[in-house]
């Protein structure tokens, strides 16, 4: 299933946004990150939020919105008002 997903650091107080068409393969890859990868800069990112999506492209596109937002309040508002989610899906179909 395609899934954007958003790891979230204390450690750093970052968020990681991403897209996988496997996520549990992808969370192992974030957990085992290269020196020079942006998610080895901290041991302890955690699962902030999954947006299942119906195709890659959709799921590409909602990863770029939320990028392009580059706001952790609008992250932050995808977990407190779950409406969000569901009007991006419907926007990115």
């Amino acid at each position: 299933m395609t899934t954007v997903y958003i790891l979230h650091s204390e450690k750093l107080n970052r968020y990681y946004i991403g897209f996988s068409e496997n996520l549990e393969v992808r969370l192992t890859f974030h957990a085992n990150a290269q020196a020079h990868k942006f998610t080895a800069k901290a041991n302890d990112w955690k699962l902030f939020l999954e947006i299942p999506c119906v195709s890659k492209s959709q799921g590409l596109a909602i990863e770029k919105h939320v990028k392009n937002m580059k706001s952790k309040m609008y992250i932050q508002n995808l977990i407190k008002y779950p409406e969000i989610t569901d009007k991006l899906k419907i926007q990115y179909k």
